[in-house]
């Protein structure tokens, strides 16, 4: 067993739906088992500000069903020097913090496997984020609900498009990452997605046009991934104007909308079994190890695979929005 005593959570990087939810389940995980907790505001920056703050139980009521964070979240510039981490590490003992629960994406997990080599820290991440981009993962917190609000928001735009008979170009979040583009196109009933991962394999944006996708339809929705690979809506919605004139473009950007809102019950039920799994992992004497979820059972995957490998999109699925937009 561990001799963990007490442990610091922080959320970092981008705000995800279900982050309340994972703090709510590691606070009262850990006060179970009879350990200490400490809030960390602003994530990293709060740990070299030193804005630490004990957790009871009470901190956590009522938040379940809230969406952001309340630990509050920020990028920290000083974080990513030798110094900066130096001050953290002394906040950290000054409080009497033997482990971090980091939740995040990426970028949150780098700078934690940074941290915990540099000083032996045991730390456990969570994969907050709606990208869906963490490898050895099916879903991470947050993604369920961004994908939901896209899904809304498609349905109400393919409202205007009919009755207009436009070609609407959706543009949503994701990054580097077409998995909302894609399931969003799918859920929405969108008649294609433009994804970053087939970039270099074909030209989307003809191949959906040439292949007469309006033959029977008087208005049609594209989702694109936000990406420099993709142009973005803006630049798909450009080329269209000057390469296929008779459309009807028009462009909405759903933008930070995506990152807010209620969290679904699946990122609620996702979240707390995270959570939960994280003080597990801690009593486990695990350390450095993302919590995943892979066929529906959590799984401990280590931080630098969870950062270095690439998240395949399933080549399946674009064969089915294929199929089902014709």
């Amino acid at each position: 067993m561990s001799n963990i005593k007490c442990i610091g959570i922080l959320t970092s990087g981008g705000d995800a739906p279900g982050m309340n939810a994972a703090i709510r389940a590691v606070t009262r995980a850990a006060i179970y088992h009879g350990m200490n907790v400490k809030g960390i505001y602003r994530g990293y920056k709060g740990l070299i500000t030193n804005e630490i703050l004990d957790f009871k139980t009470q901190d956590v009521s009522n938040i379940i069903q809230r969406g952001g964070t309340i630990l509050k979240t920020a990028r920290s510039e000083e974080f990513r020097t030798i110094e900066g981490r130096a001050k953290a590490y002394e906040n950290m003992k000054a409080h009497g913090i033997d482990a971090l629960v980091v939740i995040g994406g990426d970028g949150s997990l780098t700078g934690a496997r940074i941290f915990a080599q540099e000083y032996d820290i045991p730390i456990i991440g969570l994969p907050g984020t709606i990208d869906n981009d963490l490898y050895g993962t099916d879903s991470t917190i947050g993604y369920d609900t961004a994908l939901n609000t896209i899904v809304s928001a498609v349905d109400k735009i393919r409202d205007t498009a009919s009755s207009h008979d436009r070609l609407f170009f959706i543009e949503v979040m994701g990054r580097e990452a077409g998995f909302l583009a894609l399931n969003g196109a799918i859920a929405g009933g969108a008649e294609a997605a433009i994804i970053p991962e087939y970039m270099f394999e074909k030209d989307q944006l003809a191949e959906t046009i040439e292949n007469g996708f309006r033959k029977t339809k008087n208005s049609s929705i594209v989702l694109v991934a936000e990406s420099e690979l993709t142009g973005g809506a803006m630049g798909v919605a450009e080329r269209v104007k000057k390469e296929y004139p008779q459309f009807d473009v028009r462009v909405t950007i759903l933008g930070h909308v995506q990152r807010g809102g209620t969290p679904t019950a699946n990122d609620r039920i996702l979240a707390s079994r995270m959570g939960v799994a994280a003080i597990d992992a801690l009593m486990e004497d695990q350390r450095n190890v993302m919590i995943g979820i892979d066929n529906d059972k959590i799984v401990y995957v280590p931080f630098s695979k969870a950062i270095k490998e690439h998240k395949p999109i399933d080549a399946k699925l674009v064969d089915d929005l294929h199929m089902l937009s014709i």
